[in-house]
């Protein structure tokens, strides 16, 4: 006698549930939030821009208006009328020898102080990361505890020996300062950039016969772009914007746009008509620098984020 097992209707056979979790349907409220939440981050953003370059714009207007208008109205009453605006201000900003030769000695101390500190410190950096040698981690250390020596310490010191070295109020002894106070941190932050290199490729570039020369010209260097890149920004905006070494370091013939638009201020303690474009000359240079290079400013510091 055969048996068969029973069977259970169709209606009460039971489906597999899954168990996956079901995707969240967006509702509308969820979709309001949201817009609203990015909605105030953008507001929020353009509130600070404009605060940002608020004081850009002022200067730039008040640069183009004259003496007379600038002592009357403010600056923004260009904005009603432009027929105040006008570059007068800036023919005379030409005419002034002072301004102009200022703003070429800034050019002449920025330029070689900021290529000096991120060739060095690069080399440096490279040695400090990957070549082994007698002392290495003890050097490193005293470029470490440079950092914390504040500048006015070494005023005095080198000022005597810039005057026995017939450096003293040149524009190569106000460039060798800045390159001397520069350097340790440039070293100790290219050097820890450095470090995070897989080694891999290092090791895979020397079986293929590169030499440490050819390493570092080759894969060191486009690999720290970003970070050298910051580092350049940094160091010019440092050198450019000094007038503490300068005030000291440098004579009437080599002093920088700095020092020499103070000078202006104490003299004639009212220009605004030369006061206001060159201090916008002054401005505006790193301003130009800065969005060059802001795309790696900006790489080198998301990958000092992720690293």
């Amino acid at each position: 006698m055969s048996t068969t097992a029973p069977t259970r209707p169709a209606a009460e056979v039971k489906q597999p549930v899954s168990t996956g979790s079901a995707r969240p349907r967006r509702t509308a409220g969820s979709r309001l939030s949201r817009w609203l939440g990015n909605s105030l981050v953008q507001a929020f953003l353009v509130v600070i821009g404009l605060v940002w370059i608020t004081p850009l714009a002022g200067l730039l207007l008040s640069s183009l208006r004259t003496a007379r208008d600038n002592a009357s109205s403010g600056w923004w009453t260009t904005l009603t009328s432009p027929g105040q605006l006008s570059f007068d201000n800036y023919t005379a900003l030409l005419g002034n020898t002072g301004i102009t030769r200022a703003f070429w000695n800034t050019v002449f101390i920025s330029v070689p102080a900021t290529a000096l500190v991120v060739v060095i410190a690069a080399l440096a950096g490279y040695a400090f990361a990957w070549l082994e040698f007698p002392g290495r981690d003890w050097i490193f250390l005293l470029v470490v505890a440079l950092l914390v020596v504040p500048v006015q310490i070494g005023l005095l010191p080198v000022a005597k020996l810039f005057g026995q070295l017939g450096l003293f109020g040149t524009i190569p002894g106000v460039v060798l300062f800045h390159v001397a106070y520069g350097l340790p941190f440039a070293i100790f932050l290219l050097r820890n950039y450095f470090a995070d290199i897989p080694r891999e490729m290092l090791e895979a570039a020397r079986m293929d016969g590169g030499g440490e020369w050819r390493i570092f010209t080759r894969l060191v260097i486009p690999v720290g772009r970003p970070a050298i890149a910051s580092l350049a920004i940094f160091q010019f905006l440092w050198v450019w914007n000094d007038m503490l070494v300068a005030l000291l370091f440098a004579d009437t013939s080599s002093q920088p746009l700095t020092v020499e638009l103070q000078s202006q201020v104490r003299q004639f303690g009212s220009n605004i008509d030369v006061l206001a474009p060159g201090a916008f000359l002054s401005l505006i240079v790193p301003v130009v620098v800065f969005f060059a290079f802001q795309r790696h400013f900006v790489q080198g510091v998301m990958a000092g984020s992720v690293k």
